[in-house]
């Protein structure tokens, strides 16, 4: 039965890598191939030049068998052995069978070239070889492997001949040991300078690479950026496949930067607008409702219509005002001016937003828990006390009565962490990577018990930005935490 354990994925091979095995691996393969092809016709050779050797023995032994009375050099004739024929090396094998019987086996041996006679058990070997006077390749056992001839006399005797392959098997062996040597050096040696070499060749690649991953680290996603890095020129040749590569890379950046300038032009352009349509308001919206608190001051010379109809403009040009205010203080961060950077007693902030939280939403239960000892972090006391608020202010306003929402201040690791949880319905999935973008809203399922602009948690997010921290968000039904850490300062 199967584990159901899926199997581990393999890191794959870099280029240099590859390149370097393949090298090492042909080149292995090829001096496989030049020894095989060696040995195989370095054997065909040796055993040709033996079997030479051996018709030669062969030829001189059936004559001497076919006259085995020759005339003696002071001219008397001289019976001789016909079996041993002069000039015979050591290992030689001569043989006569007669009538399918060998009467005569006997090879020489040691220094002295003594005769020793062939065991009984081998002669089987001999009786079958075909008297044709070609080579065959024999098994005398203790003996090793010979080449065996065998021809027939005028006599009709069968006179064999052999010579022994060990000289053969020597010479094989001995090449073979220094093919491989060489080899192995060789491809070690080629290995070395292979890594050297492959790795001098693809430094081009590498600082294609280097380059490629700079511009990757770039933050593009808002704010003015700039591309200095660009592919050296020496990588841009356009006739070499790395040039190619590097001068479609340059191209790209150049694209890329061309667009981000454009991009920030534009934006740039709609946070003046932004900012400067924020600052004109606030001026006739501080009229209108002037205005308007003037006729509830004299209410009771007013009709009752117009005295409501006057309460809705007041109510609206507050509501006008602070989507206004947080327009500008928006713009205002997204600006970069700089702020404040004061000690803040975050603690003492958070106990102070959590009690008008309190008064704002009686129906819901508060729970807080906050260090008795201050923690103080660098930052705009009011712009950290409108982040906290905004918080507090989403949890009522996004949750039915009889929700609790716990707050939670400590440390940790000289980061000061606030989170927020709340047991209301949640967040919806699809708005929530999207929660911190402006006039985003979660109406679908989160209650509205009063309007909101959708820009309280875009305020937060750049408030907290803007002093150097990070807040985040977790959501599921009967769950919903926004965590929120700064660092603490400790020099306060």
């Amino acid at each position: 039965m199967s584990s159901g354990r899926l199997p581990s994925k393999r890191r794959p091979w870099s280029l240099r890598r590859k390149l370097l095995a393949q090298l090492v691996s042909l080149l292995a393969v090829a001096c496989l191939l030049i020894g095989v092809v060696t040995e195989f016709a370095l054997d065909a050779f040796l055993v040709g030049r033996l079997d030479d050797q051996l018709r030669a023995t062969s030829e001189r032994v059936r004559v001497y068998t076919d006259n085995p009375d020759r005339p003696h050099p002071g001219g008397q004739r001289q019976r001789h052995d016909p079996l041993w024929a002069p000039g015979q090396s050591l290992g030689t094998l001569n043989a006569i069978i007669a009538n399918g019987t060998v009467v005569g086996a006997e090879r020489l041996t040691g220094p002295t070239a003594a005769r020793q006679q062939l065991p009984p058990d081998l002669h089987g070997v001999l009786t079958t070889l075909p008297a044709d006077g070609r080579a065959y390749t024999r098994d005398l056992g203790q003996f090793g492997p010979y080449r065996l001839s065998a021809v027939t006399t005028r006599d009709g005797r069968t006179v064999v001949t052999g010579l022994p392959l060990a000289s053969v098997d020597e010479t094989m062996r001995n090449v073979g040991l220094i093919l491989g040597g060489v080899a192995l050096c060789g491809v070690t040696i080629t290995g070395l300078v292979g890594a050297w070499t492959v790795r001098r060749t693809l430094r081009p690649l590498d600082r294609l690479a280097a380059t490629a991953s700079h511009v990757a680290e770039l933050q593009l996603d808002k704010g003015e950026v700039a591309l200095p890095v660009r592919v050296q020129e020496a990588d841009t040749d356009t006739r070499t496949e790395v040039g190619k590569v590097g001068n479609a890379l340059n191209q790209m950046i150049d694209h890329v930067a061309a667009a981000l300038d454009a991009r920030q032009r534009s934006e740039s352009r709609l946070r003046r607008f932004v900012a400067d349509a924020s600052h004109e308001l606030r001026t006739p919206l501080t009229a209108i409702k002037g205005y308007a608190e003037l006729v509830r001051r004299d209410g009771d010379s007013v009709p009752g219509e117009v005295r409501f109809a006057f309460a809705r403009v007041e109510s609206e040009s507050t509501r006008m005002t602070n989507l206004v205010e947080e327009m500008l203080l928006l713009a205002r961060l997204d600006a970069g001016r700089v702020h404040p950077h004061e000690p803040v007693d975050l603690s003492r902030l958070v106990a102070d937003a959590a009690a008008d939280a309190h008064v704002a939403g009686p129906r819901h239960h508060w729970v807080l828990d906050a260090p008795a000892e201050p923690i103080i972090v660098l930052g705009d006391a009011e712009q950290l006390h409108q982040v906290v608020l905004n918080l507090l202010s989403n949890a009522r306003t996004h949750t039915p009565p009889g929700t609790q929402v716990a707050i939670e201040l400590a440390e940790r690791s000289g980061m000061a962490v606030l989170r927020v949880r709340d047991n209301g319905p949640g967040i919806p999935s699809d708005l929530l990577p999207e929660v911190f973008e402006r006039f985003a809203r979660g109406d679908v399922s989160r209650s509205r018990l009063a309007g909101s602009t959708g820009l309280g948690l875009a305020i937060v997010q750049a408030v907290v930005a803007a002093h150097g921290g990070e807040v985040g968000v977790t959501s599921m039904p009967g769950a919903t935490e926004f965590t929120l850490t700064l660092p603490v300062s400790r020099t306060a």
